[in-house]
């Protein structure tokens, strides 16, 4: 108590930090009571009567923070604009105009960015009828009070706007706060149902279905959870490096000592956003209609956590192809006359490099997906249903990914001026004795 005390000064006394901590809160406190605010011409006690709350209904509110239930203007949430980004990101691949515009550098960036948000509004302009006409209800039995066509023309203009404040806020939060925005919007919807979750379980337990002992095996399953996460998301496997001897003063050095010298490749060097992207493509069936797409409408049957754990592998590989470039790496080290011990500068270093990270992100990507169909097991074995979503599945991975981003940032700048961190003993990787080189993740 009294390490963390003192880190809490610590982080005062930084006059950026405390001014970027600030300034994220504060458009987190935005963004949730944005998520209160509903829809006019919205009867919420016909909403709350008629409104389903199970399947991929229910995890969608969870991820728009309670504001899909309560058709908040906010109740599209973020997804929109991440299903935009998903699609930016493919186009990237197969479309040269696209290609063109990643190697622009920052103007290239500022085109793509117009484009997704471009592409935001048109998703939004599908998906907001829809969600007004199968989740609010419109005609007798409705939620609707008076559905005119003035209603219709402002409520998708209502819905379309609250999506893009959320990513405006979002962006705002990366660019000037701390941590990455958009993924910090998710997590705070997610945590904010989380108490209310908890207390449902204990209070499911002690009305007689199961018992106490029940509830608590099940909060220590939900710790060792949290823990093998962790351990999936700070895994990092170390690509010693050693140096040319180079000339000093006339006298002729020896190699770097390679112990302090090392290429840090993460297991899930993705982070959450395969995750999410994944989660994203998911809730499209609720989205165009429960029977539409038959079984893939349930998150908790076969086909849907089936083709959910296929996706997340597949974005694994997809945005660890995006994130890391071997031969870069390998140029870079050639240039600055770095080596791996034993294997040739330039393209033999490439191939090594993307040998390694193709056997550690299958192991990664599979234990992100089995830790994602998680909470489907937990409901078969009695979990109830609003606390099943947080032991595993995305609930859980994307909490534990962002706050340790989140952490990670803080320690960065405590350590830039030379404060102990958060984490024990003032640690990150690469503090004591160790030298990660370059920005690779």
């Amino acid at each position: 108590m009294k390490k963390f005390i003192e880190t809490i000064k610590n982080i005062w006394k930084i006059e950026e930090l405390r001014n970027r901590i600030g300034l994220t809160l504060g458009l987190i406190l935005i963004y949730r009571i944005g998520s209160f605010i509903v829809i006019p011409g919205v009867d919420q006690q016909a909403l709350a009567n008629s409104a389903s709350s199970g399947g991929l209904i229910g995890l969608l509110d969870l991820f728009a923070g309670g504001a899909f239930s309560k058709a908040s203007i906010m109740a599209l949430g973020i997804m929109p604009y991440i299903s935009a980004s998903i699609i930016m990101q493919l186009l990237g691949m197969a479309v040269p105009v696209v290609q063109k515009m990643q190697k622009e550098g920052e103007s290239g960036r500022r085109k793509i960015n117009n484009y997704t948000r471009i592409l935001t509004i048109l998703i939004c302009a599908f998906q907001a009828p829809s969600y007004l006409t199968m989740y609010v209800g419109v005609g007798d039995g409705g939620a609707a009070v008076d559905p005119s066509m003035l209603w219709w023309i402002s409520s998708i203009g209502l819905l379309i706007s609250g999506t893009m404040f959320a990513m405006w806020l979002g962006e705002r939060i990366t660019d000037k706060g701390i941590g990455n925005g958009i993924s910090l919007l998710i997590t705070v919807g997610i945590l904010a149902r989380f108490p209310s979750s908890v207390l449902t379980e204990f209070n499911m337990r002690m009305d007689g279905v199961g018992s106490i002992y029940m509830f608590l095996v099940e909060v220590l399953v939900f710790f060792a959870i949290i823990m093998v996460t962790t351990l999936i998301v700070q895994g990092v496997r170390r690509v010693p490096i050693n140096y040319a001897k180079k000339v000093v003063g006339g006298r002729q050095g020896g190699l770097q000592e390679s112990s302090r010298s090392y290429i840090p490749l993460k297991v899930n060097a993705s982070g959450v956003m395969p995750i999410i992207f994944a989660q994203a493509i998911m809730t499209v069936p609720a989205m165009i209609g429960a029977d539409a797409l038959g079984a893939l409408a349930d998150f908790k049957s076969f086909w849907y956590n089936f083709l959910f754990a296929v996706m997340i592998i597949v974005f694994t590989y997809f945005y660890t192809a995006i994130t890391i470039n071997p031969k870069q790496i390998a140029d870079d080290l050639k240039r600055n006359g770095g080596f791996i011990p034993g294997v040739k500068p330039g393209s033999e270093t490439a191939d090594f490099l993307d040998n390694i990270l193709s056997r550690i992100t299958l192991p990664g990507s599979l234990m992100l997906a089995a830790i994602a169909i998680i909470p489907a097991f937990a409901m078969l074995f009695g979990v109830g249903d609003s606390f099943a979503m947080f032991m595993g599945g995305t609930s859980m991975l994307i909490m534990v990914g962002v706050v340790l981003d989140t952490l990670q940032q803080i320690e960065t700048y405590l350590l830039n001026r030379h404060y102990d961190g958060m984490l024990e003993g003032g640690t990150i990787r690469g503090r004591r004795g160790e030298k990660p080189i370059g920005n690779v993740i």
